[in-house]
């Protein structure tokens, strides 16, 4: 049987941390930045934990 391809998209996307669990930015934080407040940006700026759901289909696509 021939070896799984890691996702291209899903790599670029998501980092695993030391203890297993997968971090991932916050959307709209790329472009039109002058037009939203510096509270929603500074809310947006850190990374977040993949939820639950999703944290097996994720670690499926990277290979892991």
């Amino acid at each position: 049987m021939p070896k799984m391809k890691t996702h291209s998209g899903a790599k670029k996307r998501f980092k695993l941390t030391g203890s297993g669990k997968l971090k991932r930015q916050q959307a709209n934080r790329r472009h039109y930045l002058e037009h939203k407040s510096s509270r929603l940006k500074r809310r947006l700026a850190g990374d977040h934990l993949v939820t639950k759901a999703d944290e097996k289909r994720i670690k499926r696509m990277l290979g892991i």
